[in-house]
């Protein structure tokens, strides 16, 4: 597996890969609106509490899918409840603090964390900050090992709403090896058919408590993706304290 420590030779995904985002997605959740009954005999965990970020430009109507998922597996899951993803506003940074700290008070133990893209970067500072109230952080395409953000096919976006972003967002922007380990277990998921983000920046340091799992699949459809919906309902239901690396189920 390769690892985040060189992205010299990482490129921006090409316009194929890019262009063919919204027809792979729509078949993706096609899929998982097809696999439903299968996917919900995936593993029950003990119905802990699940809190689920949005990726840039997306709202908690983008995880609607995954969270009623993992409802129905039992967990209490909850949307981040901050609006559409503009980026790390004032509003946002500090949001998501008093949402971590009131999910992690509520429900008397730790909580984990969903993010899909821009949304994991914000699931795993939390668990940076604050890992007695993180149980497990899992990111579905999430470019937090990226060094170049003109490698990505969102940094259009991303940047029209630059002057809306919080000046504290540039000790975000410390090379990850450069900053302090997250002390939680971390699953990062991510797809080489990725047409927004190079994927290489979705891939972390194998460790005790990090792993990297590669899905097919395109970027904006890795929320309803059905193997991915199996991958989380499996990570999620480890008991607390009992992290073990993904293996694929036999059939």
């Amino acid at each position: 597996m390769a690892t985040s420590s060189s992205q010299k030779n990482v490129q921006r995904p090409g316009a194929p890969l890019l262009f063919s985002e919204a027809a792979r997605s729509a078949m993706e959740y096609g899929a998982a609106t097809a696999a439903m009954p299968m996917l919900r005999r995936a593993p029950r965990g003990d119905g802990h509490t699940v809190l689920v970020f949005p990726g840039l430009m997306a709202s908690d109507t983008s995880t609607r899918l995954l969270r009623g998922f993992l409802r129905d597996l039992g967990y209490r899951v909850h949307g981040w409840k901050l609006g559409r993803n503009i980026g790390p506003t004032e509003d946002v940074l500090d949001g998501i603090v008093a949402r971590v700290r009131s999910l992690k008070e509520q429900s008397g133990g730790p909580i984990s964390l969903i993010g899909w893209s821009l949304g994991g970067i914000y699931a795993r500072e939390m668990a940076r900050r604050f890992p007695d109230a993180v149980r497990q952080v899992i990111t579905l395409g999430s470019p937090f090992a990226m060094t170049d953000r003109d490698k990505s096919n969102a940094r259009g976006v991303y940047n029209a709403f630059a002057a809306s972003h919080s000046p504290r967002v540039a000790g975000l922007r410390v090379p990850e090896q450069q900053r302090p380990p997250i002390r939680v277990p971390t699953t990062s998921i991510y797809t080489k058919g990725d047409g927004i983000v190079p994927w290489q920046s979705c891939v972390d340091v194998p460790s005790a408590q990090a792993e990297n799992i590669q899905v097919p699949g395109s970027h904006t459809g890795l929320g309803h993706n059905p193997r991915v919906l199996m991958i989380i309902a499996d990570r999620l239901a480890q008991p607390l304290g009992q992290w073990r690396p993904y293996r694929e189920r036999r059939r």
